[in-house]
């Protein structure tokens, strides 16, 4: 297959074309329209249905510009059969003249009766002489930006079915068995259905020329994806087997057993260590599902190879949790743990710098600062990203780069649902810890309207009082004309006046390091009763005799973020709460992410319902860059379609890399967009 030629425009028609992400003719024949207009029976006014859009035509017989109860343009139309009424509320100047009595002109739009009788209120129009033809297909109506028409980017898509590279890029044999139509035959059918096309098929993107180019586009993805990960395995990366010494000890010295959730995980990790290639493995699990001490092992697993690892998590709360209980796990088998932060004082930085680069800091912990340009490893060998949503693309990159090769393990505490992870995770192993270490106390949810604040007010009051300790978790830290939220500090200074008995503390993340550490080291001890936080306290903070947290505006929060939230609570013994109040009026999305998270305590569950709320590209995050982002297909609609691509991707892989290559080609225009972190 050749490179397909660029897009014949002027270059401010291409500009903007540039913006709709549309640079050679293969752009446009693969730009499918959203809808269709049916444009090719032309009705007599007297006999058009109502309630539904229509093609009209006839005479203007008067226009003029009406002043009650609005400005409007008004026009009479007739054909022989009968009259209709237009009007326009917004127009400019020279439609008054363009619809001037006398002229003939073709309407587009919804029929209905008015108190003139029959009208349409800004209908599609063009001027046209009488006999003109009309339309033969449907008119497709495409995705576009301003300034750029639908008329002109139709005539564009019709040259470029004229020109462009139609050839299948699928053999027959593959299209026969799974009953799909041609390539150029359903590229044709959608830029220009027949008459007669079924509309419901078409709009609901069930017609089998849709469920090819559906088809065509998840099996693009999974080859992308599946060659990315035979080059990584191809790769070399040192070898690190398991010596069952250090991780034997941590093992031995913990108060508790790994579940077999963590035990299975942990035989995976330590299988792709032992293995000549870098491992890229993604280990999610629920909240309180126990990553940090499966990662811990297979840091363990590097250093007693000889090489040093890296944690590295999204803010400075998590990196140094995660630096605390790794230091009290790692410490007594005589390794040093180093953390690194940009709020550290400059002498303990320097220190921490040294011990990295000497090699005497066995594991280094820390946030975005451990992938600065003065910090050099002695040894890296594995490279772990807690969060790994969190960050971008280049910053992963960045940790990666400051070893040779190493391996890198990435940790989520959002699950990945299973379409997802089947297509944008496709690249990465994927290691599932699915089930909760025992002892962890069921979370209550409770929905609470902001009118009842009283009531939520003395819960909290009565829980202090019994010796339990609890979060107050706010949205925004300062007062935001655009959202009048509760903020951090209004809400700590309100709370410590109506708790003077209690120690109300706070912490959001514009604190300095060493203030926010005092905050945590308050709670956590037990001299702070009551914690107002932000979302700085989502993820990593583990305080046991937290039973109680109360999320102000909870219909502000995503659904990951309330999951991520409600497990901070539930750690000890004790039964826990949650309490979600909530200010009324509710949007739609604001009553359905509350409902989720009233009625599901599963991560995975929630996750699932998370992404048709709000599909994959904002659940991806920062992740999407470099992955090929679907615009066709769906995920969850397409599962059929999915499972199938993947099977066939493997297929052509290995039997029939020509045909791989060449399809590729056309859905991500020969470009290495496959994932390189």
């Amino acid at each position: 297959m050749t490179v397909s030629p660029p897009i014949k425009a002027t270059a401010a028609v291409q500009g903007k074309l540039d913006k709709l992400g549309l640079h050679t003719v293969a752009d446009l024949l693969l730009h499918l329209p959203l809808r269709y207009q049916d444009e090719t029976r032309l009705y007599p006014i007297a006999h058009a249905p109502q309630g539904q859009a229509v093609l009209v035509e006839g005479e203007v017989i008067d226009t003029n510009v009406q002043y009650r109860p609005r400005r409007t343009l008004v026009c009479r139309v007739e054909d022989g059969s009968g009259e209709m009424t237009l009007r326009f509320l917004n127009f400019y100047p020279s439609q008054i003249k363009q619809l001037s009595a006398g002229k003939r002109v073709r309407l587009f739009g919804e029929m209905r009766y008015g108190f003139l009788g029959m009208e349409m209120v800004h209908p599609q129009y063009r001027m046209v002489h009488e006999g003109d033809a009309v339309a033969e297909a449907l008119t497709p109506i495409y995705p576009t930006t301003a300034g750029l028409s639908q008329a002109a980017l139709r005539k564009l898509v019709l040259a470029a079915l004229s020109a462009g590279d139609l050839a299948d890029t699928l053999p027959d044999d593959v299209t026969q068995a799974l009953n799909l139509p041609g390539f150029a035959e359903s590229i044709a059918y959608l830029h220009q259905p027949p008459p007669d096309a079924p509309l419901e098929l078409l709009a609901e993107r069930t017609h089998p020329a849709w469920q090819r180019l559906k088809f065509d586009e998840l099996l693009a993805q999974q080859l992308s994806m599946s060659l990315h990960y035979r080059r990584r395995r191809a790769q070399s990366a040192a070898a690190m087997p398991s010596q069952h010494k250090l991780t034997k000890a941590l093992l031995e010295s913990l108060p508790f057993p790994l579940t077999r959730a963590q035990q299975r995980a942990g035989r995976e990790l330590a299988g792709d260590l032992a293995c000549p290639h870098p491992m890229q493995r993604l280990l999610q699990g629920d909240v309180g599902s126990g990553k940090t001490v499966v990662a811990a092992l297979a840091a363990l697993q590097a250093i007693e190879n000889g090489f040093q690892a890296a944690i590295m998590a999204p803010t400075e709360i998590l990196a140094e949790q995660h630096f605390l209980k790794l230091s009290g796990w790692l410490a007594p088998l005589g390794l040093r743990v180093v953390w690194l932060a940009a709020g550290l004082p400059k002498k303990d930085k320097l220190a921490a710098l040294e011990a990295i680069a000497a090699g005497t800091a066995h594991l280094a912990v820390g946030t975005h600062a451990l992938f600065q340009d003065q910090v050099e490893f002695h040894n890296l060998g594995l490279a772990i990203i807690d969060e790994q949503h969190r960050f971008g693309v280049h910053q992963r990159l960045a940790l990666r780069k400051k070893g040779a090769q190493p391996h890198q393990l990435m940790m989520s505490a959002t699950p990945i649902p299973r379409t997802l992870s089947m297509s944008y995770y496709a690249d990465l192993d994927v290691s599932v810890i699915d089930e909760l270490p025992p002892g962890r106390t069921p979370i209550v949810t409770k929905l609470v309207g902001d009118s009842r604040r009283d009531e939520v007010v003395a819960r909290v009051r009565e829980a202090c009082l019994k010796g339990r300790q609890i979060y107050w978790v706010c949205p925004l830290i300062e007062e935001s004309e655009t959202l009048q939220l509760k903020t951090a500090t209004e809400t700590f200074e309100a709370l410590s006046a109506i708790f003077p008995e209690l120690k109300v503390g706070l912490v959001h993340g514009r604190l300095n390091a060493r203030d926010k550490a005092a905050a945590m080291e308050a709670f956590k001890s037990g001299a702070t009763h009551l914690l107002v936080a932000t979302t700085v306290i989502e993820v990593g903070v583990d305080v046991p005799n937290a039973s109680l947290m109360v999320i102000e505006h909870a219909e502000r929060f995503g659904l990951s973020q309330l999951h991520q939230l409600r497990g901070r609570v539930g750690r000890g013994t004790a039964s826990s709460a949650c309490i979600l109040l909530y200010q009324t009026p509710l949007s739609e999305t604001a009553r359905a992410r509350l409902k989720i998270i009233y009625e599901n305590s599963d991560g995975f569950e929630i996750a699932r319902h998370d992404l048709l709320l709000r599909g994959p590209g904002e659940f991806l995050g920062a992740r999407q860059s470099g992955v090929p982002m679907l615009k066709i297909a769906d995920i969850e609609q397409d599962m059929n379609l999915l499972e199938t691509a993947r099977q066939v991707a493997a297929k052509l892989i290995a039997e029939r890399p020509d045909v791989a290559e060449r399809h590729l080609q056309r859905w991500l225009a020969g470009a290495e967009q496959f994932l390189k972190v």
